[in-house]
């Protein structure tokens, strides 16, 4: 028989409610960003939040891991320690890190977790991670099945994949594209997403080749039918990003993947979740339903051109149908999804920009909008508010139970009662009582009030009466029992919560990292940072960007390369680009150049610093 594997479905929070409902919604694992020194500087957490989540989780075997995965100054480091002990004292399950000056610090046995900040693409840098000691291993977006099958078969660490939300168009960590241009640095939980902005792509002599396209913005990640092929390729941990998404998004995405888990765990008994309970809900989560921008698998399986949203950067829902008849101030819609009255609709417009309108009222397949939008005939429509569906999320739409086994018994001094959850723990409590015979039978009632678990994390799956005689019970002394013994069993789950503990080793180790030089691609930004590298035999460490901002450097790295979208790839589609190089994207007073590294399949892109105007001959 083969060893079954705990899976994790990992769930985001911007906020203590996000949190609480991940975990509602099927969440195995939640991360959410610390008080300081996150990537996504806009999702701090008190402390007093973390601890509330943290107390709520444990309940379910969830465990919570906080996201301290910026790059710090050798000032930061000792609030860093302090902020980390303080995380640990909450009950802090992991920390996501970036900066390894954090490894110098006295630490509490708090495990690690290596950020996809740290570019993790390749057997032996995830290798290192598990010799330094690091618990789980975030791996980089981009990477096909074949090689996160490689880094698994070579490393015995926990890899975590992300699976669904917002992509970033460079391999994460590897970008400086907005602390080059604005000052505010990505590793350091700041960034301006430049990817995100409309640009004009021209060729070497100023011809236009993609006027006001987003042509660094990709689509959203979903990868909800390749689950089976990640977790057979070794993935133990399945991520939905979302730090700074609403708790609409965090319940709809966690139980859309929760119930796809649950279904593939059914047909293969080798995968089992890794936290307990059982979830019910209100709606049927549909992830087009929350913010996307269409929908990719990235390169998991082969390159393609499904990858980018150079339309809009912004949510585009689902699709609904297209525009019929046009009728005064509404329209009819050929199409097959229910429109209700205050939903958001879409639609490029005939200079390929997105609008939207609100549905005012709908009388079957006829819209009547607040105001008439500039609409045609077969223009295609999206839906990204689904006024009835967020109003569902807006109640509450998810419970999450244990399942429990109570068992009522006499005994020679009074009454008995037992319930064990379905992980084993197990509580009991005895009642003296004066014992005398019913008039009626007392085990439909004895039932009925031990049935009674509402307002609990636990459902009674199974109860049992054993009494020698038919001994009257009054219902409140039952209520009261039932009362304790959850209490009690309550209490025996936090105790037994098996909180994961690292023993750090203090002993040099003889393992090497990857590579002799680190450049700034390595974002040393600290001297404990540098002290690491260089104790792991690293001979040349140059400083992060953020510290000495380097000219005529890459200031992104990334797969998606235009060339190929344009249909100009010399390896994969054998053509020759008709246009001049290099190419430029302008927005505003940014001219950024971009070259092509075939040898690695990507694209980089610089900071254009050469004086020379370049002419537009064509618009």
């Amino acid at each position: 028989m083969s060893k079954i594997r705990s899976i994790e479905l990992l769930a985001p929070a911007k906020d203590l409610q996000c949190g609480i409902e991940a975990i509602n919604h099927g969440a195995d694992a939640v991360y959410i960003g610390s008080p300081k020194f996150s990537a996504r500087a806009a999702a701090g957490n008190s402390l007093e939040d973390i601890q509330t989540l943290c107390s709520y989780a444990h309940q379910f075997g969830v465990r919570i891991y906080v996201a301290l995965n910026t790059i710090l100054t050798d000032e930061e480091l000792p609030v860093a320690e302090k902020l980390i002990w303080d995380l640990y004292r909450a009950g802090a399950d992991a920390l996501i890190v970036q900066d390894m000056g954090v490894t110098g610090l006295n630490l509490p046995p708090i495990p690690l977790h290596a950020s996809t900040q740290t570019d993790n693409r390749t057997p032996d840098k995830v290798r290192f991670w598990q010799e330094a000691g690091f618990s789980q291993v975030v791996l980089a977006r981009e990477l096909s099945l074949n090689e996160i099958h490689k880094i698994a078969s070579e490393t015995t660490v926990p890899l975590e994949v992300f699976v669904h939300g917002a992509l970033c168009v460079s391999y994460s960590g590897q970008c400086y594209i907005s602390s080059a241009l604005s000052g505010r640095s990505a590793n350091r939980g700041e960034c301006a997403q430049y990817c995100r902005l409309p640009y004009t792509m021209i060729d070497a002599d100023g011809n236009v080749i993609a006027k006001d396209k987003h042509l660094l913005s990709l689509k959203d990640l979903n990868q909800s039918d390749n689950l089976e092929a990640l977790l057979d390729a070794g993935v133990s941990s399945l991520k939905i990003e979302g730090r700074l998404k609403d708790v609409a998004y965090v319940k709809n995405i966690t139980a859309y993947y929760r119930k796809k888990l649950d279904a593939l765990f059914a047909k293969r008994p080798e995968y089992k979740r890794t936290s307990a309970g059982h979830e019910t809900f209100t709606f049927d989560p549909l992830p087009e339903k929350s913010f996307n921008r269409g929908f990719t698998s990235f390169f998991l399986k082969q390159r393609s051109n499904d990858i980018t949203a150079f339309d809009t950067p912004k949510s585009i829902g689902e699709r609904i149908g297209t525009v019929k008849e046009i009728k005064g101030n509404s329209f009819t819609v050929a199409g097959i999804k229910q429109l209700s009255n205050g939903d958001g609709l879409i639609f490029f417009n005939a200079e390929g920009k997105l609008e939207g309108f609100r549905v005012n009222r709908v009388d079957e397949n006829r819209v009547f909008p607040l105001e008439m939008p500039h609409v045609t005939p077969k223009t295609p429509l999206y839906r990204n508010y689904d006024h009835a569906f967020e109003k569902l999320l807006e109640k509450p739409s998810a419970e999450r139970k244990l399942h429990a086994v109570l068992e009522f018994a006499d005994n020679a001094f009074g009454f008995s009662l037992a319930a064990t959850d379905e992980t084993g723990c197990r509580a009991i409590i005895t009642r003296p009582f004066e014992k005398e015979l019913a008039r009626k039978p007392q085990e439909e009632n004895i039932r009925t009030q031990l049935q009674k678990l509402g307002g609990t994390y636990f459902e009674a799956t199974t109860i049992e009466v054993v009494m020698s005689s038919n001994w009257f019970v009054p219902s409140s002394v039952i209520a009261e029992m039932r009362r304790e013994v959850i209490e009690k069993l309550a209490e025996v789950r936090i105790i037994r919560y098996n909180r994961e503990l690292v023993k750090r080793d203090t002993v040099k180790t003889p393992f090497s990292f990857p590579a002799t030089e680190l450049t700034y691609l390595g974002n040393v930004y600290n001297t404990k940072a540098q002290t690491f590298y260089t104790s792991h035999g690293v001979k040349s460490i140059a400083p992060a960007f953020e510290l000495s901002p380097l000219e005529n450097v890459p200031l992104m790295f990334t797969k998606h390369c235009l060339r190929y979208s344009m249909g100009w790839c010399p390896v994969h589609q054998k053509q020759k680009s008709p246009w001049k190089e290099p190419f430029y994207l302008m927005y505003k007073d940014t001219r950024l150049r971009l070259e092509f590294d075939c040898k690695h399949c990507q694209m980089l892109v610089f900071k254009d610093t050469n004086n020379k105007k370049v002419v537009k001959l064509s618009d």
